[in-house]
């Protein structure tokens, strides 16, 4: 079993930025992925690491403003998110894929997830 708790979302607004954390326990060498879900809207991927953190992802809406990264020492993976847009408001949540060397866009990869941490970037 994997858990992960989500924490650093909050009120933004557009060009601002946010570091969203996942805390990760209970089995090592994971993957993580991060997805977002805003109203009345699927799920989709937001960005993906692999177990080293020396392989990403990211979905072409946020490439070259967000940025994923992880400290294994401290069992954290974070998404930080830079030049934030209103379309970026969203429930963000962590996953965790046991097959910590690949990099997934799929959510159907993710058999564990956190709760959620809201997004929110005003205009």
């Amino acid at each position: 079993q994997v858990q992960l708790v989500e924490s650093g979302g909050g009120l933004v607004q557009a060009g601002g930025s946010l570091r969203l954390s996942c805390a990760t326990s209970g089995r090592p060498f994971i993957a993580v992925g991060w997805f977002r879900q805003a109203p009345g809207k699927e799920r989709e991927f937001v960005a993906a690491i692999n177990w080293s953190g020396d392989s990403s992802s990211y979905a072409d809406s946020v490439s070259g403003r967000f940025t994923i990264s992880r400290d294994n020492a401290k069992n954290t993976v974070y998404l930080q998110m830079n030049s934030l847009k209103p379309e970026d408001t969203a429930a963000y949540y962590c996953a965790a894929n046991r097959r910590g060397g690949v990099v997934a866009g799929s959510q159907y990869e993710y058999p564990y997830w956190g709760q959620g941490t809201q997004v929110t970037v005003s205009s």
